[in-house]
């Protein structure tokens, strides 16, 4: 990107020294299960600080409902999970990430049972493991029906807060990161954050790990939590490390749609269990669009979706869970939620309609996690190693954050850690010091703005609706266009200004990552996984790469997709 998103190195002024200091080992900026996990580990070689920007009840592993997918028995296999990834990625996952994640699954699906973790079991106590869409198998771990997100976030939470040398800071705002330099490829050296009670804090790591979670709110219709605002991409763009395959952004096809009501996610597990989707003559669609019928890919699920309601007009398409056994005891979040609305699942059929549910690009890393930014790591949904390529297949996000969040702990709590050969896998240099970084002398100096001033709640606002109208399920170049002008203006007179709260500052890190998110959707003429242009309707082999993001880089970089799914993992 060129202009004002590139040269705000930090989101306000400072000088280092007049701020308050702590120091760690290493700090994980984000408390859900991709940092939780990677606190954990490498808690195993330091202290370590857990930074959660809300409470830890509003991360988007405990508002997960969907459950946590692994090879557990030997009905299945590695190979079948490896392939049903690699269809739902159409043709972008690299091939070693998915071997080395699916393959590290039963170990760390088993970590978290043996640390108390409660999962659903069946009558002869076994694990009891469902089906979602795009997998061949039965092999999704839930707790309680669809509350598996928050079951998993109280077991990490349990073993991180009885761990020795572990410190948990919730309420906690990570404006930035520490780079001794403005330019690209300057070190790590930990964050500044803020705090209601304590204000402004330099925080110094000799290792800091981003676990920020997506960017669900960029768009009016989501699942996501309120704090959902793309800070750990912007961050990581702004210190300068690469961001990649900005333009897939995956949308779930089922979440409740009623008049003054929250788009409460409706978890594909009831669709595993027997639901149907139904027209508005409540007539079964999907089996004619796709052979999984309402078991494809959510990507196929959530365009069929919009093109039923535009043949029939109307803002949604029904759920019906009336096939669905004891739904409110399998599912008892969900019939909480329909009971405040006067709906059962067992005797109504439920409005839904597809929102914006997971970020599929991100940090670019290697398979340790290691950005090309020495001392930073990325994991979770704020990273992008490769693994669902243009697609997220279905409970493979909780997987990748506990196999994900586990390693690059590890390697970011170890003392050394350069990679065999000294050379990151994107080809840059990376190694980071052995010994916690001094205090440096940092200024950043930003003058206020003389440029007139826009309404930050309009900003925010109008960009979300844009962000859904233009940059959303379905796309077209001519609209794309449009919507990178009007972030432009918006940026102008938002991105220049000097906010002193949480709300300014995030409404600066949503213009940015949304003209990330839009220029990568216009420069991607093609359509593919959850990325369709109504003007591109087919995907084209030129475009059969992954797209690289750098500040002060014009338009992106592009590298290889890594096959072979069979070779060894890097």
């Amino acid at each position: 990107m060129e202009g004002l998103f590139d040269q705000r190195r930090y989101l306000i002024p400072f000088r280092s020294g007049l701020l308050p200091q702590i120091f760690t080992d290493t700090l994980v900026l984000g408390a859900g299960v991709a940092g939780l996990r990677a606190g954990l580990a490498a808690a195993e070689h330091g202290e370590v600080i857990v930074l959660a920007k809300g409470d830890l009840r509003s991360t988007n592993t405990a508002w997960a409902q969907g459950g946590i997918a692994a090879v557990l028995d030997e009905a299945d296999s590695t190979a079948s999970h490896v392939a049903d990834t690699l269809a739902a990625g159409a043709g972008v996952c690299d091939g070693p990430a998915v071997r080395l994640i699916v393959e590290q699954a039963g170990v760390r699906v088993r970590e978290l049972l043996a640390w108390g973790m409660r999962a659903d079991r069946d009558a002869a106590g076994g694990l009891s493991m469902g089906r979602e869409g795009g997998h061949s198998a039965s092999r999704i771990l839930h707790a309680n029906g669809d509350e598996t997100g928050r079951e998993l976030q109280r077991t990490l939470e349990a073993k991180y807060r009885a761990t020795p040398g572990t410190r948990l800071f919730e309420q906690c705002f990570a404006l930035d990161l520490i780079t001794p330099s403005r330019e690209p490829g300057s070190p790590v050296l930990g964050a500044i954050t803020h705090h209601p009670k304590h204000g402004l804090q330099m925080i110094w790591a000799r290792a800091t790990i981003l676990a920020s979670g997506g960017a669900g709110v960029l768009f009016r219709e989501t699942t996501n939590p309120p704090q959902a605002t793309a800070d750990g991409l912007a961050m990581a763009y702004r210190a300068g490390a690469t961001l990649a395959d900005m333009a897939y952004v995956q949308f779930h096809p089922t979440t409740l749609y009623l008049a003054g009501a929250s788009r409460a996610l409706i978890t594909e597990a009831l669709r595993g269990a027997g639901a149907v989707l139904l027209d508005g003559a409540g007539r079964r669609f999907m089996p004619e669009a796709h052979p999984q019928g309402d078991l494809a890919p959510r990507d196929v699920v959530s365009r069929e979706i919009v093109r039923q309601i535009a043949r029939q007009g109307g803002s949604h398409v029904w759920l019906d869970c009336r096939g669905v056994a004891e739904f409110d005891v399998r599912f008892p979040g969900i019939a909480r939620v329909l009971r405040r609305f006067d709906l059962r699942g067992d005797r109504d059929l439920i409005p839904v309609h597809p929102a914006a549910h997971y970020m599929v690009g991100g940090v670019r890393t290697d398979l340790h996690g290691r950005t090309d930014v020495p001392g930073l790591y990325a994991v979770g949904e704020v990273a992008c190693t490769g693994l669902h390529g243009a697609n997220r297949l279905a409970s493979n996000s909780l997987l990748e954050g506990l196999v994900m969040g586990a390693i690059a702990g590890h390697d970011a709590g170890a003392l050394g850690g350069e990679t065999p050969n000294g050379v990151h896998a994107n080809g840059h240099p990376w190694s980071r010091p052995a010994v916690r970084p001094s205090p440096t002398p940092i200024v950043s100096d930003i003058r206020p703005s003389e440029r007139g001033e826009l309404d930050l709640a309009d900003v925010r606002s109008s960009l979300r609706s844009a962000m859904w109208k233009n940059v959303g399920i379905e796309r077209n170049g001519q609209r794309l266009s449009s919507v990178v002008e009007m972030i432009d203006f918006w940026g102008r007179y938002t991105l220049d200004k000097i906010f002193d709260d949480v709300s300014g500052w995030e409404t600066q890190n949503m213009l940015l990552a949304a003209g990330l998110v839009a220029r990568a959707a216009m420069w991607r003429e093609e359509s593919r996984g959850c990325h369709a242009r109504a003007d591109f309707p087919e995907p084209r082999d030129e475009f059969r790469v992954h797209d690289l993001w750098r500040r002060g880089q014009h338009g992106p970089r592009t590298v290889s997709v890594v096959d072979d799914p069979a070779g060894a993992p890097a």
